[in-house]
């Protein structure tokens, strides 16, 4: 997947990011706002790891992003907002 896409899609994609890496915090999500090297420092932060082993989690988390992940984050905002609208 192409990172251009995960960081334009930024908000959709931090419940996969949560799920890899649960330390990182809301706060952490929002400094990084998609943004690849912030993201491989925080992971190398939190985790007490080196920068290498933080820059393989994160391709390795990368190649697994697909079009799912886009698609059902959409399919939930328009649920949350049908019913704030409706």
């Amino acid at each position: 997947m192409n990172w251009d896409r995960i960081e334009g899609n930024w908000k959709q994609v931090t419940g996969k990011a949560k799920a890899q890496w649960g330390k990182l915090t809301d706060g952490d999500f929002e400094v990084i706002a998609g943004r690849r090297e912030q993201l491989a420092g925080k992971i190398q932060e939190r985790y007490g790891i080196a920068k290498e082993e933080a820059e393989r989690q994160l391709t390795e988390w990368q190649n697994q992003a697909n079009d799912s992940w886009f698609a059902a984050e959409k399919k939930l905002d328009a649920k949350q907002e049908a019913r704030v609208t409706g």
